[in-house]
């Protein structure tokens, strides 16, 4: 815990997405007590409004309020309402306002001392605000009745803390034998407390978090401020993480890149020294290719032509011209029908022994007798 003497002093440990509370001092608000009759609870805020007006010298439109049902019972309500001019909110929030820091809820520090403290039955608040001492009545948690004093030594409590007394008397709060509770700072008016209102005085500390009440003061145009403050900040949180990711991608990716380039750096050099023994295959195998044709024997001229008669299909076809270079063959025949040659071709194709070269055929040329001239070239595979 860390005590600040100001707010301003407060907004360098706040951030605009913070969800935090402002509770108010007493000396800023008005604090009343109202009986209205025991009607819809939707109804109470416009006739608190009402009962304002009447107690402000100014229109409704430049307050904020806000209520707290004490008691109910079937023919009247009781509520504690709260009620702050805009303007003073403002000025007191001015530290805040100024960094674009809007508070979640806005609320009264004795209404949350007294939830937290004395959330039943009847009880006096005694406690410092600056350089004032703050005297609160509260009801079942609620603040009732408040009022601010300079100082706070003996003579002036047998003044202020009878008339105390009296007022919450005049406006039907029962103050016979209240829980009356003293601040931890103010411990030394203890024994004049208790002579006074002839009841045991408790000492409190600062609660670490104060309890939550209904309370709020916020205004609708600050509330509407604070959406849009919120989303916005939303937005910028989203950008950030789209952002980062997209660097990471980024990132990732030059990664993978530069792996890549390491990978290919690997294997050039694994290529670069692998390279003589590379060529020395590459030229033995040029080399057996250039020589198959004399030492292969599907390459011989006498094996070929009697692997191709053994292909003919019948004595029909004849072979009439047979020319062959290293890797090259080509053989001229004569068939009887058209049908004979393509034979002749399927069965050369189909020839295991032939099966060093690849062949094709042009469409045979017809003679004036329907016999079919062919030409059947090979080339080594």
């Amino acid at each position: 815990m860390r005590k600040l003497e100001t707010l301003a002093e407060a907004v360098p440990l706040l951030d605009a997405t913070d969800e935090f509370v402002l509770g108010l001092p007493v000396s800023a608000v008005l604090a009343q007590r109202f009986r209205l009759p025991s009607v819809d609870p939707a109804e109470f805020a416009e006739m608190i409004r009402i009962q304002i007006e009447k107690l402000l010298p100014f229109s409704a439109d430049e307050v904020t309020t806000d209520f707290e049902l004490i008691e109910q019972s079937d023919t009247e309500s009781v509520v504690s309402t709260v009620a702050i001019r805009n303007e003073r909110l403002a000025e007191i929030a001015s530290p805040l306002l100024e960094r674009g820091y809007i508070p979640r809820q806005i609320t009264v520090y004795a209404a949350q001392r007294a939830t937290t403290h004395a959330p039943s039955g009847n009880a006096v608040l005694i406690y410092p605000e600056g350089e004032t001492l703050v005297y609160a009545v509260t009801e079942n948690g609620k603040l009732s009745l408040a009022r601010v004093f300079e100082g706070g030594n003996g003579d002036q409590l047998q003044i202020e803390l009878p008339q105390l007394r009296l007022s919450a008397e005049l406006q039907g709060i029962d103050a016979g034998s209240p829980n009356v509770l003293l601040d931890e700072t103010c411990y030394g008016m203890r024994d004049s407390v208790e002579g006074i209102l002839s009841s045991p005085t408790e000492i409190v500390g600062i609660e670490l978090p104060p309890a939550p009440v209904k309370l709020n003061l916020l205004p609708e145009s600050w509330r509407r401020r604070r959406l849009q403050l919120t989303r916005q900040a939303e937005w910028r949180k989203r950008l950030v993480w789209i952002g980062g990711g997209y660097a990471g991608l980024l990132l990732l990716l030059f990664a993978y890149l530069g792996i890549l380039r390491f990978e290919i750096g690997l294997f050039d050099r694994r290529i670069a020294h692998d390279a003589p023994g590379t060529e020395f295959v590459r030229a033995t195998d040029a080399r057996w290719k250039a020589l198959a044709p004399a030492i292969d024997a599907h390459y011989y001229p006498v094996e070929f032509l009697l692997h191709l008669f053994e292909s003919l299909p019948s004595a029909d076809v004849r072979i009439i011209g047979y020319n062959q270079s290293a890797r090259q063959i080509s053989v001229d025949g004569e068939a009887n029908t058209a049908a004979l040659a393509y034979q002749f071709i399927e069965k050369v194709k189909k020839n295991p022994d032939l099966r060093a070269f690849q062949f094709d055929m042009a469409a045979p040329r017809i003679l004036p007798n329907d016999h079919a001239q062919f030409r059947l070239e090979g080339r080594a595979k």
